[in-house]
C-alpha cells in the first residue's frame, strides 16, 4: 500500500466522526497564517488552531511570493482577515541553500524554464523579517491591522517574535 494510498484510509475513519461541515469560509480568528511548509511544523497544534479558526498558507521556506500576497489579498478583501502571522523555523531546508548551484541542477534535470524564485536565504531571521515588510509594503495587504513575524523552534516546539 502506498503513502497516498495509507492517507485516503485514514481520511475514510475521519470522516466517519466529522462534525465540521457547517464552518464559515471565513476564518473565525480573522488571522492569516503564512508558514514553511516543513512536515514538522503542525501549524495547527503549535499555535492552537483549530478547522475554521484561521488561513493557513504554507510553502518552502514561509516565503513571501506574489503567490502569497494573491492568497492574502483573496484572504483580507474575501474573507476578512486583518491579522498575518509569519512563521520560518530553525533548520530550514531553504537556509544557506545555494541558489544558483539549486537552480542550474533544476535546469539540468528537467530541461525546462523557471520562472519562479528559489527563495533561499542566509538567515531566517532576517528571512522573517524581509518577509513581513513585504506584506506591509503590499497596497493590496492594507487591510492587515497586524503583521507578525517567528522563528519556531523545531528542538523546543518554541516561537521567538523577530523584531
Amino acid at each position: 500500500m502506498s503513502a497516498t494510498d495509507r492517507l485516503i484510509e485514514a481520511n475514510r475513519r475521519f470522516a466517519t466522526t466529522f462534525d465540521r461541515g457547517g464552518l464559515e469560509a471565513a476564518p473565525a480568528m480573522g488571522v492569516a497564517v503564512v508558514a514553511c511548509m516543513d512536515a514538522r511544523l503542525d501549524v495547527y497544534r503549535l499555535l492552537g488552531l483549530r478547522e475554521g479558526d484561521a488561513h493557513v498558507i504554507r510553502n518552502a521556506g514561509a516565503v513571501v511570493t506574489e503567490e502569497v500576497i494573491r492568497s492574502l489579498a483573496i484572504s483580507q478583501h474575501e474573507l476578512g482577515t486583518t491579522e498575518v502571522i509569519l512563521i520560518g523555523h530553525t533548520k530550514c531546508g531553504l537556509e544557506g541553500l545555494d541558489r544558483d548551484e539549486f537552480a542550474e541542477r533544476l535546469e539540468r534535470e528537467t530541461h525546462a524554464p523557471r520562472d519562479w524564485t528559489i527563495g533561499a536565504f542566509d538567515d531566517v531571521h532576517q528571512s522573517v523579517a524581509n518577509s513581513i515588510a513585504q506584506i506591509e509594503a503590499s497596497p493590496f495587504l492594507s487591510l492587515a491591522k497586524s503583521v507578525r513575524g517567528f522563528v519556531y523552534d523545531v528542538n523546543t516546539g518554541t516561537l521567538n517574535e523577530v523584531i
